[in-house]
């Protein structure tokens, strides 16, 4: 992807679904301050609205267009007008998704075919969409992964399934762009859990009152700025999360069975609560409900740095800092 040039953040238009809460909304409001034009896509016009004025008010400019992602000709007809309002875009981020909680076996098929109509072919609409354009005058395409598209857990089976399949889709679609010589950077992000509106956002088909994350929880400003950096730099993909992300990586690969017993032991305590939440924000499934909130409503501890990112997005000072403590190691040791 070296012969990709991305223009910096301030100089580009940015087209972002799902920015109406959560990681979305972080990322559009940092993107805003950065200077990006912004164009956002989601069901909910008032809570559009809102974030579009609040962008304007602080000097920014926004856009947007009402659609679901599931609707490839309503994403078409959104394109279409972000073209209008802009001339043009230079990144499309797709962050738009749609959550359940409950076993597999639980779960209404229809319920899980609408999980994967938002979440991964809405991901496939926004990025056959934006290559289209972008092959033509280049840019980035931004798909919003998880770690659970590397490591499944129980209860949230038809979310990690869609997760995969992101993956799977985003890998393919990158080497064809390359094999296609295409001026395409393709992104894919893997937040571990955050601290969002998801947990509220989410249809509950638990024997509980409530449902979480298994903890740690980090600040979805870390997923922003993993975002931010992909929209002006050519990166293969970004983990967030040490603990919650790189950490659960690699002990799925390396020891599976493991993993296996303790999501197993695990899991049910761990995404349950007798805490309902917001209940005017519960199950967006089908139709959109409250937005504009970045947080979780359970309010959970939430890690404000991740180790592990920083390492990806400085990776040369990254190596000369353990190439100093090396140093001071190998300096320490008896001498023969």
């Amino acid at each position: 992807m070296s012969r990709i040039a991305l223009k910096p953040v301030a100089r580009q238009t940015v087209v972002l679904t799902g920015g109406t809460s959560g990681i979305g909304l972080t990322t559009a409001r940092m993107l805003a301050r950065r200077g990006a034009k912004l164009f956002l896509i989601a069901r909910n016009e008032a809570a559009l609205r809102s974030v579009r004025d609040e962008i304007r008010a602080a000097g920014g400019e926004a856009e947007y267009a009402v659609a679901d992602v599931a609707d490839k000709p309503a994403l078409e007809a959104a394109a279409a007008r972000a073209l209008e309002a802009f001339g043009g875009f230079d990144t499309w981020i797709n962050d738009a998704g749609a959550f359940i909680y409950g076993r597999l076996d639980a779960v209404p098929l229809e319920d899980q075919r609408r999980l994967f109509d938002v979440t991964y072919w809405g991901m496939v609409h926004g990025t056959l969409i934006a290559a289209e354009r972008l092959k033509h005058t280049g840019g980035a395409i931004i798909n919003v992964g998880s770690v659970l598209g590397e490591v499944a857990i129980p209860y949230q089976g038809a979310y990690c399934a869609s997760k995969f399949a992101i993956k799977g889709f985003t890998e393919a679609f990158r080497r064809e762009a390359e094999a296609a010589r295409q001026p395409i950077s393709i992104t894919l992000i893997k937040p571990a859990a955050i601290n969002t509106s998801f947990t509220d956002h989410a249809r509950n088909r638990m024997d509980s009152t409530g449902t979480s994350n298994p903890p740690p929880a980090y600040d979805p400003l870390l997923v922003a700025r993993a975002i931010t950096h992909a929209c002006e730099t050519t990166v293969r993909d970004l983990t967030i999360g040490g603990l919650g992300g790189v950490s659960m990586i690699l002990a799925n690969l390396l020891a599976p069975r493991i993993m296996d017993r303790l999501s197993a032991r695990a899991g049910h305590a761990s995404m349950t609560t007798r805490d309902p939440g917001d209940a005017g924000q519960r199950d967006n499934l089908y139709e959109p409900r409250e937005d504009l909130s970045v947080n979780s409503s359970l309010r959970p501890l939430t890690r404000k740095t991740s180790l592990a990112l920083e390492a990806q997005l400085h990776p040369g000072a990254t190596l000369a800092i353990l190439a100093g403590l090396a140093a001071v190691v190998l300096s320490g040791l008896p001498r023969r």
